[in-house]
């Protein structure tokens, strides 16, 4: 009988020698007269550790790593194959501690089954929320998902139901979903990893969102860094549609719903929806202005609704389990989990799946392991390279989108980079403005023009030319881009360059 040993084939865990690992456990394996089946799973999210090798043991799933190429010939030798112990050897890998203490969801099957297989999918609850949404009216539908209390997994957290209720009231003979899967904020891998470790789950909740709203066609619009997940993603839709999840009749739905993956311009303003819109249709990534909404004259003018990939691929455990599972998570207005993906100068680097509540404090330290350097951890970016700086002692606020808009700040998409005493804050204040100037797509002046002048502004105060004077300029061109700009890119600059000036007022010596 062949033994199963699952090697990860993401992106994070290739960069690491992952391939080298699999190709090494195949010959060593053969050179042994051993049976083994290889499967190649998604990243169990504990970076440090990959590449992650587990086996499957009478006593489950045994995790050793990081491996090397070069450590397989011992591991074999030690009978890792029965999960024996070896220098390397982690236990169970489900009772590791920063697996064991998350609340995965969204999350549930990566790194656990072949992203591939539609057998792995449908065994670990695959298709039952599409199921279920194939019995229901498309009003029944969207009242789930709104009574669930989604919002979405972007900056904005926009309530999922609403912006669907209103692309469903749409009169029009074409509707679409677009999934925005352009990630391209810094310490953001989410939904690179779920498309490479979890591709049906995606694909089904935007099944369910086409039943819910009336639309038959959908998009995948990918960042065009992530030749694997577009890769996997075309594999797993071919696979979906042969099936019936896909095409003319959705889960014997008797409605149609088609699916695309198309790879994206390489622009960080195609993050920004209307630029997306843009994008997709063949045009210039340029930021569309606002009224109408996507969800009335998106996608060639047509009723759109436009998610990220965390919002849609939350939406099938919400219709396998009901609203009222999904909202027992989380607190306040902000229910639900979000994986969380630590980065920057942090021990334990990688996705934290958690509902909403925990403090950035528990997040930083019971799972980030504090600071790699050993240094104390000064300032932390949450929400992208566009998300304000929080202090210290701002680090026992709980992970919230209302409290951290109490704080000046966002939740986003849940990236967190952290820093230790050695950052220059007027620096990263510097490197905000100059991203701006550079990722602008131009339409408006207080983005294009403003972070141009910002650039020049933070120079004067650093090198102390009329620091005071140049401070209160400064304050005064964010508060114009804060207020005039046409879309977030240029609207939420001024809120990583605020917050390191109000927090860290020294390094700007003032």
């Amino acid at each position: 009988m062949s033994v199963k040993i699952y090697v990860p084939q993401d992106s994070g865990a290739l960069s690491l020698g992952a391939e080298r690992v699999a190709k090494a456990i195949a010959a060593e394996a053969q050179k042994r007269s051993l049976e083994i089946k290889l499967v190649r799973n998604g990243s169990r999210g504990m970076f440090w550790l990959e590449p992650l090798v587990e086996v499957h043991t009478a006593q489950g799933r045994i995790a050793y790593g990081p491996v090397q190429a070069r450590d397989v010939a011992d591991l074999f030798e030690a009978g890792f194959l029965e999960g024996k112990p070896h220098a390397l050897a982690l236990g169970p890998t489900e009772q590791i501690p920063f697996l064991a203490k998350q609340e995965r969801l969204t999350f549930a099957r990566v790194g656990i089954t072949d992203p591939i297989s539609l057998d792995d999918y449908a065994a670990q609850g695959g298709w039952q929320g599409l199921k279920q949404a194939a019995t229901l009216a498309p009003a029944a539908i969207v009242k789930e998902v709104t009574d669930s209390g989604l919002r979405g997994r972007g900056g904005a957290a926009f309530p999922t139901g609403i912006k669907w209720n209103t692309v469903l009231g749409a009169q029009a003979g074409q509707k679409y979903i677009v999934c925005n899967a352009d990630e391209g904020d810094s310490g953001t891998f989410s939904d690179r990893m779920l498309m490479e470790g979890d591709p049906y789950c995606l694909i089904e909740g935007m099944a369910i969102a086409g039943l819910a709203v009336g639309a038959t066609q959908g998009y995948i619009y990918v960042r065009s860094e992530y030749p694997h997940a577009f890769k996997t993603l075309n594999a797993t839709i071919a696979k979906a549609r042969d099936a019936g999840w896909l095409g003319p009749d959705v889960a014997g739905s008797g409605k149609a719903f088609e699916l695309e993956a198309r790879l994206g311009a390489g622009a960080y303003i195609c993050g920004e929806e209307t630029a997306l819109l843009e994008s997709l249709e063949g045009k210039r990534g340029v930021v569309r202005a606002k009224p109408p909404l996507p969800a009335l004259k998106g996608l060639f003018g047509q009723p759109t609704v436009v998610n990220n990939v965390m919002t849609l691929a939350s939406v099938p455990i919400i219709l396998a389990k009901g609203a009222a599972f999904y909202r027992d998570y989380g607190q306040g207005r902000s229910l639900g989990t979000l994986p969380f993906q630590l980065a920057g100068n942090l021990k334990h680097a990688g996705l934290v799946e958690k509902a909403f509540g925990l403090t950035l404090r528990e997040l930083l330290y019971d799972y980030g392991g504090g600071s790699a350097s050993g240094r104390p951890l000064r300032a932390v970016q949450v929400g992208g390279p566009l998300g304000a700086y929080v202090p210290e002692a701002d680090f026992d606020t709980p992970l919230d989108y209302e409290a951290f808009a109490a704080k000046g700040a966002m939740v986003g998409h849940g990236g967190v980079v952290a820093f230790d005493d050695t950052v220059d804050m007027a620096a990263q204040a510097r490197y905000a403005m100059e991203f701006c100037a550079a990722e602008s797509c131009g339409k408006c002046t207080p983005c294009r023009i403003g972070s141009t002048r910002g650039v020049e502004v933070i120079d004067r105060i650093i090198d102390g030319t009329e620091r005071t004077k140049n401070v209160e300029l400064l304050k005064s061109l964010c508060d114009t881009m804060l207020a005039g700009s046409l879309c977030a890119h240029g609207g939420m600059t001024p809120y990583p360059v605020l917050s390191a000036l109000n927090h860290f007022p020294s390094d700007f010596g003032v």
